[in-house]
C-alpha cells in the first residue's frame, strides 16, 4: 500500500447501516469519513448511506447498489470510492471489477493520512509498520489470479512463490522497523527517567478536539495546529506554569478516532507509553461536536487498550466559543463532573483549568488545599469528588 493517489480528487463516500444498528451513529460516521477524505486530499462528491439486513458476501453492499455506484462513477468521472467499513480483499477486488474504479476502505484511508502527516523519522517508521502489519495477513487474497497458475501435485506454482517472497520481504522489513523503534523506545525511557518526581500531564482526546491549540494556550508556545483531522502525530512536551510555585510537564499526544486501526495502536504503543507515565490525563473534548459522547467513548476504548484507563482524568470541554447556548451540553456535563469548560481559541476557562490542575498537584505533593475545596485524593480514578467552589 503506498500513499493515496488522487487524480481528479472526486470521491464517492459510501456507508452501510445494518439491521439493529443506530442509524444516526452511522450517519455521523459517514460524515467523519467525508472529513477524512478531505484530509487526504479528496473532494467528496456524493455521500450514500445504504440500509441492509446483512452484508453481501460477494459485493458487501450487494450487486444492485454496486451497479448504482458504477453509474454514478461513470457519469461524474469519479476514480475513487471510499467505504466506511472494511470489505475483505476479495470483496474489494469484486467491487473494483464491477464499479471500475479504485476502492479504499476506512482503515486504508486512515493509514494513508497518517503516512502523509508523518514528519519525524519515528512517526514515519510507526506508520510504515502499521501499514505493513495491515497488509501482511491480506497478501493471500491480493493475488487470487496467481493461485490457479502452474504447479502440479506436490509443487508450488508461481502464485505461491510470489506470495512467499512478498511475505518474507514484508516480515523482514517489519522486524527491521521494530528494531529501530526499540532504540527510540529506549531513548524515551531515558527521558522519562529524567522526569521522575516532576508533575506530568498528558493531553488525550479525539482527533481535532484542539489538544495542540490548548497546549499552545497553556504554555504560550506555537506548536503546529490546523483545523484538520490528525494535524499532528508527534508528541510534544511543554512546561506549564500553574501558579503558586507549581509547574507541570504537559505532553500532547496523537489524536484518536473511532475504529482506530489496531495496527496503528500497536505501532504507536511506544509513543503512547508517555500517557501511562502521567500523573493525570486531560481528556480534551470538542463540546461543539454533535458526536461528542461517542468520541469520548472512542478515546476511553483506546485508553483501555493501552492500559491507561485507571489514571485520574480531568475532562476538558473545549471550543465553548462555538456553542450558541451554554446550556446546550448540560446533559454531557452532568455525566462528567470532573470537568472544566474552556476555549483554547479565546482563552476562556484557562485560568480555571490551571487552578484545578494546581489543586490536584498540591494534593499530590502533600500540601494543604485551599479553603472551599474538598481534599483531592491523588491516584483515585475519579479526580475530584466535588467541583471546586467558585
Amino acid at each position: 500500500m503506498g500513499g493515496t493517489r488522487v487524480e481528479n480528487n472526486q470521491a464517492c463516500i459510501i456507508g452501510i447501516n445494518l439491521e439493529k444498528r443506530n442509524y444516526e451513529k452511522d450517519e455521523n460516521s459517514l460524515e467523519e469519513l467525508s472529513l477524512l477524505a478531505e484530509t487526504a486530499g479528496y473532494n467528496p462528491f456524493i455521500k450514500l448511506l445504504q440500509r441492509r439486513n446483512r452484508v453481501d458476501p460477494t459485493y458487501y453492499i450487494g450487486y444492485g447498489k454496486a451497479k448504482e455506484i458504477r453509474q454514478i462513477v461513470a457519469e461524474n468521472n469519479i476514480d475513487t470510492v471510499l467505504f466506511d467499513f472494511e470489505p475483505s480483499p476479495v470483496q474489494i477486488r469484486n467491487l473494483e471489477r464491477l464499479i471500475k474504479c479504485r476502492i479504499i476502505s476506512r482503515t486504508e484511508l486512515i493509514l494513508n493520512i497518517f503516512e502523509k502527516r508523518a514528519r519525524t523519522k519515528e512517526a514515519k517508521l510507526q506508520v510504515e509498520l502499521a501499514t505493513l502489519m495491515y497488509a501482511l495477513p491480506r497478501l493471500r487474497h491480493m493475488w487470487p489470479h496467481l493461485h490457479r497458475t502452474g504447479g502440479g501435485i506436490g509443487t508450488r506454482g508461481p502464485g505461491e512463490k510470489q506470495l512467499e517472497m512478498d511475505r518474507r520481504r514484508i516480515t523482514k522489513r517489519i522486524n527491521s522497523i521494530k528494531k529501530q523503534l526499540l532504540s527510540v523506545e529506549t531513548h524515551r525511557m531515558v527521558i522519562r527517567n529524567h522526569r521522575k518526581g516532576k508533575n506530568k500531564v498528558s493531553l488525550v482526546g479525539y482527533t481535532n478536539a484542539g489538544k495542540s491549540s490548548l497546549l499552545n494556550r497553556l504554555s504560550h508556545s506555537e506548536l503546529f495546529t490546523e483545523n484538520r483531522l490528525f494535524a499532528t502525530l508527534d508528541p510534544a512536551t511543554k512546561q506549564v506554569w500553574l501558579g503558586d510555585g507549581i509547574t507541570a510537564l504537559v505532553t500532547d499526544t496523537v489524536g484518536f478516532i473511532k475504529r482506530l486501526p489496531h495496527s496503528l495502536i500497536a505501532s504507536f504503543r511506544a509513543t503512547l507509553e508517555e500517557v501511562k507515565d502521567s500523573d493525570i490525563l486531560m481528556h480534551v473534548v470538542d463540546i461543539s461536536s454533535r458526536d461528542a459522547l461517542d468520541q469520548i467513548e472512542a478515546v476511553q476504548d483506546v485508553l483501555k487498550e493501552i492500559s491507561a484507563d485507571e489514571l485520574p482524568v480531568l475532562y476538558v470541554f473545549n471550543k465553548i466559543d462555538l456553542l450558541p447556548r451554554r446550556d446546550i451540553k448540560a446533559s454531557i456535563l452532568h455525566r462528567y463532573e470532573n470537568s472544566v469548560l474552556v476555549s483554547a481559541k479565546t482563552g476562556e476557562g484557562i485560568d480555571e483549568l490551571k487552578k484545578k490542575l494546581r489543586y490536584f498537584f498540591a494534593g499530590k505533593n502533600g500540601k494543604i488545599d485551599r479553603v472551599g475545596t474538598k481534599n483531592i485524593k491523588y491516584g483515585q480514578k475519579q479526580v475530584f469528588e466535588s467541583e471546586i467552589a467558585i
